[in-house]
């Protein structure tokens, strides 16, 4: 494991509390040992060697990189080749043009609409290739309604947005080139080259003295290491270890930025200028009309399992409607205290997922936090509603959790070792979140928790059909210059892999990506509006 953690399944709200308070903390089996020779450069390849030297099942592993190494390729073959040459040569959204197809014609709600996308360089030279990182997304601020593109690349420098017109009025159009496809192809080469962009520092107390040492996934020294691994599912974290300090004696740890794979040319792509800019069009709005028509489809009730399409849905008046599934004829938000009546809520993750438990007990009048032992944000939050039974808990992931403020490491566990622990139940629902933390590391690391992921779910669906499992993929966040560590095009990446990766199970997904580009909330923590939407989405799968 990566992490000392807090464990223990709860059968009921009551036996939960007790063992919270009675038993304390309980870890899982650690292998943690001094290592002395030098740690290969490739994850997957020093996995399977370390693997080997504890006597492990190594076919067993070697299956699983041969899985990882197919999904990489998969998404490595989408993702354009590019030199770069010059800036000038590079994409530029100022000279490229948008134009909509069969402008002037009548639009009806319930319409599509495209727009083609035709891009040039700096020079004013079309681009004969493509792979530019494009959101998109159609929007009326007085209707609180709005609405995320699908693009279409065609690989050679234009591209096709389809839009679905799901509201009447004004509509206007918004089309942003992120990154240039030469901006793409550097960050992709940039983030699988190596594991030096955040570097944590974590802090050791033994014998009331405290001592804080270099860790990561992937640490040159050539001193001593504590290595904290989970054999089974491959997982490794190392830190430094201090002279005569025992390996169980970590405490906490924290993080910082600390290295570039980028070249000095290649950062010019990514001032704060040249980054989300948007794509100028010659009419920028429509006019949609009723058109009387009587749109009498029935959606079926969402369920787990759905498969779902892009776009899945759209903003108006604030609300976020399914185009592929009916959320409910009323709010679900106004019965949530029925709703998660008996319910045991386990929510895994980052911050963002940390937003539902806060959402929670802000409108839960009886929902209560249970004062946990801990300090700061990154702790475990528990909420209690003692009189409907109703149990509610987020706890961080495992490393990565990428944060320049210190955080315990004995309350984290990595999610495929939280599910294996609960017996499941048709009352227990998980709710998991990756993503964020994972954008300043090689794609590998990303591919490797999500199927390790996948398999824990498979087994407590074994354990229990019954249980209820939801996947909120990662949100888009703030546009910042820091690129390779927290670009959005990064989170996209993340946003398909993990779509292609649970595609055949039987997962419900709140599509926070989809919301987030269509709210247009460049923000790592959403407003409140689109947190309210998620768990309202949340709870049409269960009310």
């Amino acid at each position: 494991m990566s992490c000392f953690i807090t464990k223990g399944y709860k059968t009921s709200l009551v036996v939960s509390l007790m063992v919270s308070l009675m038993l304390g903390f309980t870890y899982h089996r650690i292998v943690i040992q001094s290592l002395k020779p030098d740690i290969p450069q490739i994850y997957s390849k020093h996995t399977a060697s370390f693997m080997d030297s504890y006597g492990s099942n190594v076919s067993h592993i070697s299956e699983k990189d041969f899985e990882i190494n197919q999904v990489f390729e998969t998404i490595n073959n989408s993702i354009t080749s590019v030199p770069f040459t010059h800036f000038n040569l590079t994409t530029s959204a100022k000279k490229s043009r948008a134009t909509i197809f069969h402008y002037g014609q009548q639009y009806c709600n319930g319409d599509s609409l495209t727009v083609r996308v035709d891009m040039f360089n700096y020079l004013g030279q079309r681009k004969t290739y493509g792979g530019d990182f494009l959101t998109a997304r159609i929007y009326s601020t007085d209707l609180g309604a709005a609405a995320s593109g699908r693009v279409e690349d065609f690989n050679n420098g234009s591209y096709n947005i389809h839009f679905i017109l799901s509201w009447e009025g004004n509509v206007k159009i918004s089309i942003i080139l992120y990154h240039p496809s030469e901006g793409v192809s550097a960050l992709w080469r940039a983030r699988n080259m190596g594991y030096k962009n955040i570097i944590f520092t974590g802090k050791f107390l033994y014998k009331s003295q405290e001592i804080e040492t270099f860790c990561g996934f992937n640490l040159e020294s050539q001193e001593d290491k504590c290595v904290y691994a989970d054999k089974r599912d491959g997982e490794f974290f190392y830190c430094i270890k201090p002279p005569n300090v025992p390996c169980e004696a970590l405490i906490s740890m924290k993080s910082d930025n600390h290295h570039s794979y980028l070249t000095k040319s290649e950062m010019a792509i990514f001032t704060r200028s040249n980054i989300g800019v948007t794509i100028p069009m010659d009419t920028g709005s429509i006019a949609v009309a009723s058109c009387q028509r009587n749109i009498t489809d029935v959606k079926p009730k969402c369920r787990i399992g759905m498969p779902m399409p892009y776009p899945s849905g759209y903003f108006l008046n604030n609300v976020w409607h399914s185009n592929f599934c009916n959320l409910s004829s009323y709010e679900p938000l106004s019965h949530i205290d029925e709703c998660l009546t008996g319910k045991l809520i386990y929510l895994m993750g980052d911050s963002t997922l940390r937003q539902w438990i806060e959402y929670f007990q802000k409108h839960m009048k009886s929902l209560k936090f249970f004062n946990l032992p801990g300090h700061g944000l990154h702790k475990r939050y528990l909420a209690l509603d003692i009189d409907r039974n109703i149990y509610i808990q987020w706890k961080k992931h495992g490393h990565p959790f990428v944060s320049t403020v210190g955080y315990t490491v004995k309350d984290c566990a990595y999610i495929a070792r939280e599910i294996d622990e609960l017996p499941g139940s048709p009352n227990t629902i998980i709710v998991i979140t990756l993503g964020q933390h994972f954008r300043g590391f090689p794609v590998h690391l990303f591919i490797r928790r999500l199927l390790n992921v996948r398999r824990a779910i498979e087994r407590i669906f074994l354990r229990s059909p019954e249980t209820k499992v939801f996947l909120k993929v990662e949100n888009s966040r703030d546009m910042n210059t820091d690129v390779e560590r927290i670009s959005d095009f990064h989170g996209y990446i993340q946003y398909l892999i993990l779509k292609d990766i649970f595609k055949r199970h039987n997962v419900g997904v709140i599509d926070a990506w989809e919301m987030t580009i269509a709210f247009a909330s460049y923000n790592l923590h959403p407003p409140e509006t689109v947190i309210r939407n998620q768990i309202n989405t949340f709870l049409s799968y269960l009310c």
